[in-house]
């Protein structure tokens, strides 16, 4: 077993992740509690995870009638996952955070129609490598980042 990463390294490696990843799992479940996974692609813009899918999604459909999104990166033995408010970002309300995503992710929703995007920001954020880290996994409590 691998020793645990300080803190100060793991805050670093999960803000690296979250700058230079491209795909995540989103959670999702209906009214009825059935759950959903899909991936999709994403952008780190300031401190918010911007995702775009079909607004006919289930994916879509879900998170903006909880409100919630339980998002994951990374493999199994280096996970990171962040929990938080999800809602509508509108279309040309955020031109850079538009931008970033067109230029992370190699597609532009701006001209997809029927695409719109979601703004998560992060309350909570947990990473660990092995079952030795899970006892300090979580690195963001309450929108605060708990290490510089």
């Amino acid at each position: 077993m691998t020793e645990p990463r300080a803190l100060e390294q793991r805050t670093a490696d999960v803000r690296r992740k979250l700058a230079t990843d491209v795909d995540l799992w989103v959670a999702s479940a209906d009214a009825a509690g059935a759950a959903y996974l899909v991936p999709l692609s994403f952008v780190w813009h300031g401190d918010t995870l911007i995702l775009a899918t079909p607004r006919a999604s289930r994916t879509a459909r879900n998170l903006l009638r909880a409100g919630r999104a339980r998002v994951g990166l990374g493999p199994t033995r280096d996970v990171v996952m962040v929990d938080g408010p999800v809602a509508e970002l509108s279309r040309g309300a955020d031109p850079a955070a538009e931008q970033a995503f067109a230029d992370a992710a190699g597609f532009d929703p701006r001209t997809l129609p029927e695409y719109l995007y979601l703004r998560v920001v992060p309350d909570v954020i947990q990473a660990w490598r092995s079952p030795a880290e899970l006892p300090g996994r979580t690195v963001m409590r309450d929108g605060r980042w708990l290490a510089p």
